[in-house]
């Protein structure tokens, strides 16, 4: 049976290698975290009723998966010379140690949320897992083939087409700049203390065999599913860069870096000039654009059909959509990606009609012409909002923050709460992007004690790698609880040494993926992307809307 954070908790072990700017550390499990109760929006002298509460729902959250293609030609690592140049620093970086083993680190995500018996609180079984986009990193074809495999479940290929490793980190490729296991360690030795790992790039691209999610499980469209390393537009040089066998490992000296975001948002291809090296082709290398996202996830065959996006969406191009499959709850997913370029999103003035269309068909009630109510003959039911941008992140601004065109009528976050708040039947908000863990309660301007909680999930592919129970309580007291608890993979806390035969198994594999995200020295143990205890297991708690 998975054990969740309330049990224990993952925390920096002892050093293993040290490094000359940071050392190496082992995970080690320590004592749980309990929840914590958050009042904003009830007030501090709330308690929680003894008895009478209700279960309504209990979903997972996971977010931010970056399935990579990690040998792609059209991923740009060799930014990475650029760390330390302010003119780059919207674009690095682009390279994870770890990401070779990112599909057994989902697998393994997998495996413990099947292996839960019911939410901690309720001990409701598990109903649906939600996305919250990001699922792949490049927004090609074989990412996308590569995470649905993986949530369908069978015998999985992660490298994505290719049988053997042929990128950045092998013996060999120009610069010192990524991790290589097969060889030192390199550079990320001296400086991190990052260990060898001779054989690992072999066993990462190893075929292994999936569990496949045992619970219906929806889809979402993220900027990293439309635009090249989540910020450029795909460009038709940059399409024929990508189908061939040409991989770009330099830049040209006389590109102009002050002008770096504009050019890679727009025009990536000029990243792609200077020197390049031969790489492995691979068939099924092509970018992927809204329809045929959602075209794949309808020709999946899990559950719900589409996992949630409709024959609506394919016929329209858009990625939103409501689903009922939730006994009292309707989840609305929307699409915030904007598809011109750049990692912000918004929400376009269509899509909001549509939203408050969906809302209204779910409320009792409808704001009136004379700032009252006006009944609308529907019956009420809880609204949890899915994106995969959050309101630290949704701007009217365009991808280089110039003010919006006019007739330009997108909703950023203050408008898309504004909007919200005129329908109090949703009181949850789901989304990731920033890789944060993070809470945040939105009270109502005028209506003390209304309002709606925003939860912000960590992602898969970085340190803590976790996902989030979340489950939904009526308290009987005129309150609501969304009861929220991190949920770690159950892969060792330290995976088995190099030359141990046990080290490629996918269970070894996953917790090395962890192991070294949470070395990552600009996103690891010593990041805040694990949130403060206040943003993890949590009880949020807000006025019953109906």
């Amino acid at each position: 049976m998975s054990r969740t954070t309330l049990d224990r908790v993952l925390a920096a072990g002892p050093v293993l290698h040290r490094g000359r700017d940071s050392d190496y550390r082992a995970l080690a499990w320590a004592g749980g975290e309990p929840h914590r109760v958050r009042r904003e929006l009830v007030g501090p002298t709330w308690e929680p009723p003894r008895r009478g509460a209700r279960e309504i729902a209990c979903l997972a959250h996971v977010t931010d998966l970056q399935l990579a293609d990690v040998c792609s030609p059209a991923r740009f690592e060799f930014f990475h010379r650029f760390e330390a140049d302010p003119r780059m620093s919207a674009l690095v970086p682009m390279h994870r140690p770890q990401e070779a083993l990112t599909a057994h680190a989902v697998d393994a995500l997998v495996r413990t949320l099947n292996g839960l018996a019911g939410g901690p609180r309720t001990g409701r079984p598990l109903q649906v897992v939600v996305t919250t986009g990001d699922a792949i990193d490049n927004a090609q074809w074989n990412e996308l083939e590569l995470y649905l495999a993986v949530l369908r479940g069978g015998v999985v290929s992660p490298g994505a087409g290719l049988t053997a490793y042929d990128g950045v980190q092998a013996s060999g490729w120009p610069h010192d700049l990524f991790w290589r296991p097969d060889d030192d360690g390199g550079l990320h030795h001296q400086r991190f203390g990052f260990p060898a790992r001779p054989g690992l790039l072999e066993a990462a691209f190893a075929a292994f065999a999936a569990e496949g999610l045992r619970v219906p499980w929806l889809g979402c469209h993220g900027n990293h599913e439309a635009l090249i390393q989540g910020v450029g537009v795909p460009t038709p040089a940059l399409t024929a860069l990508l189908g061939s066998g040409r991989k770009p490992v330099d830049v040209d000296p006389a590109l102009p870096l002050d002008d770096a975001l504009r050019l890679f948002t727009h025009s990536s291809e000029v990243f792609t000039t200077a020197t390049s090296r031969t790489v492995t082709s691979v068939a099924d290398r092509r970018f992927i654009d809204r329809r045929s996202f959602v075209a794949a996830h309808l020709a999946d065959g899990g559950e719900p059909t589409g996992h949630g996006f409709t024959e609506e969406n394919l016929r329209e191009g858009t990625a939103y959509y409501a689903w009922d499959g939730l006994p009292g709850v309707r989840v609305v997913c929307l699409d915030t990606t904007r598809v011109t370029g750049g990692t912000a999103g918004s929400v376009d003035a269509e899509q909001a009609r549509w939203l408050e269309e969906r809302l209204r068909e779910v409320s009792s009630s409808a704001p009136g012409p004379d700032g009252g109510r006006v009944a609308t003959g529907n019956a009420d039911r809880l609204v949890v909002l899915l994106s995969h941008h959050g309101s630290s992140t949704l701007t009217r601004a365009d991808a280089l923050g110039r003010r919006p065109t006019p007739g330009d009528d997108a909703l950023g976050a203050p408008e898309l709460l504004a909007l919200l708040h005129r329908w109090p039947n949703v009181v949850l908000w789901l989304n990731g992007h920033t890789h944060v863990s993070e809470v945040r309660p939105w009270a109502h301007p005028d209506e003390p004690g209304r309002g709606l909680w925003e939860v912000t999930t960590c992602a898969v592919v970085d340190w803590p790698g976790q996902a989030r129970l979340v489950e939904l309580l009526d308290n009987g007291d005129g309150t609501l609880s969304m009861v929220c608890t991190m949920v770690d993979h159950d892969s060792p806390a330290r995976p088995p040494a190099a030359g141990d035969p046990a080290a490629r198994d996918p269970a070894a594999l996953a917790a090395l993926h962890r192991e070294l995200a949470a070395n990552v020295p600009w996103a690891g143990l010593g990041s805040g992307l694990a949130g403060t205890p206040a943003d993890r297991n949590v009880e949020l708690v807000l006025r019953a809307p109906c």
